[in-house]
């Protein structure tokens, strides 16, 4: 099998980008995002800190919520765009490579874990909303921050549990 070289595809990677669409669709994602954001910011604050949007590849636009609990372990909450899927994603981050890793294997058993294979950015990923309606970004907002409230307390519960 070959693989074609940049010079090769070019002309499928303009033919993508020649309408408009792409660019228009992810803008207007990252806009929900930032909404998102800044509700999470609004509503956590005492509880969380928020970081900015962080993007800029096509796959994956997040921010990310970290307490004092979290930052103790060097953890993250991150509440994610998956692109490709077209989904919300909940990852729980490490500050490291070898905090991932660490944490990776001593959650072992834990139903997010996939005790295979870590993922290459994550501890674990947890899927909130599959099939969300990006035309109504107040159902969508409350649905992220109600499946964010009850994921975050099992998340915190393990992270204890598993200490």
């Amino acid at each position: 099998m070959s693989v074609k070289n940049i010079n090769d595809r070019i002309p499928s990677y303009k033919k993508v980008f020649a309408s408009g669409e792409i660019q228009e669709i992810y803008q207007s994602l990252v806009g929900i995002i930032q909404g998102l954001r800044t509700e999470f910011n609004k509503n956590y604050k005492g509880q969380f800190s928020v970081a900015n949007i962080l993007h800029g590849y096509i796959d994956f636009t997040y921010f990310y919520l970290q307490n004092d609990f979290l930052k103790k372990r060097k953890l993250k909450l991150a509440i994610v765009l998956n692109h490709q899927e077209a989904r919300f994603e909940l990852w729980l981050l490490g500050q490291t490579k070898d905090v991932q890793i660490n944490f990776w294997r001593k959650l072992q058993g834990v139903s997010w874990v996939n005790e295979n294979l870590m993922p290459e950015w994550s501890i674990f990923e947890i899927v909130m909303l599959a099939n969300p309606d990006f035309d109504n970004t107040m159902v969508l907002s409350d649905s992220i921050q109600s499946k964010f409230n009850t994921l975050s307390e099992e998340i915190f519960e393990v992270l204890k549990k598993y200490e």
